[in-house]
């Protein structure tokens, strides 16, 4: 098992790499294309725009083989920006195009007065379906949240967990081997730390 970590050159890359590596799995760093062939599992993290994350995925032309290595069937995670990447497209910074691995799109959340923008801090978490990334995680935990988008799935199956944060947004989404996190795993604790543990003993079946 080999888990790779996809380099935008920007947020959580080092502390999403740490807590892979305190679990005590074999950890890469993608910074080219040709390591693609010989990782079991990907992991796409990102504190940032959306306009700047995709500048850097086709600055370094890697959109096509991280659907090829979604294509395969592979387990494929996407950490916060990295969950929104995995979208049709995004609006921060104009449209800009995703990767178009679940179906829909990523728009900014609402601001309230009571509900300031950006969302930041621990909030919690209630799956909506079962999920082999979910094992012996209790429902209604808590995980901590850095964001002002959110993703808005076009296809209720898509959503395994959501969050209230003045209103209901999606903090999970699922479509076949590919997982996405609104919140970071990383900065979550035990809670969080199970998560990851068990995408990489998952095989991309659901």
């Amino acid at each position: 098992m080999l888990v790779g970590i996809l380099d935008l050159e920007m947020g959580n890359l080092r502390s999403v790499f740490n807590a892979f590596y305190t679990l005590g799995y074999e950890v890469e760093i993608i910074k080219d294309i040709a390591q693609f062939d010989h990782i079991s599992h990907l992991v796409i993290p990102g504190v940032g725009s959306y306009h700047k994350a995709v500048y850097h995925l086709d600055g370094k032309n890697f959109r096509s083989p991280i659907r090829k290595f979604a294509e395969r069937g592979k387990p494929l995670l996407g950490i916060c920006l990295g969950m929104h990447l995995l979208s049709e497209y995004g609006e921060e910074g104009g449209r800009n195009q995703g990767l178009g691995l679940i179906g829909g799109y990523v728009t900014k959340l609402a601001s309230t007065p009571n509900f300031p923008i950006p969302h930041v801090g621990w909030n919690t978490i209630k799956f909506r379906e079962h999920h082999p990334v979910f094992e012996g995680v209790k429902y209604g935990i808590d995980c901590y949240f850095v964001h002002s988008y959110h993703f808005v799935c076009d296809n209720q199956k898509y959503i395994y967990g959501t969050t209230d944060y003045g209103k209901e947004f999606v903090s999970i989404i699922v479509g076949k081997n590919v997982i996405g996190f609104q919140f970071h795993p990383e900065k979550s604790q035990s809670n969080g730390l199970k998560l990851l543990e068990n995408f990489c003993n998952w095989d991309g079946v659901c």
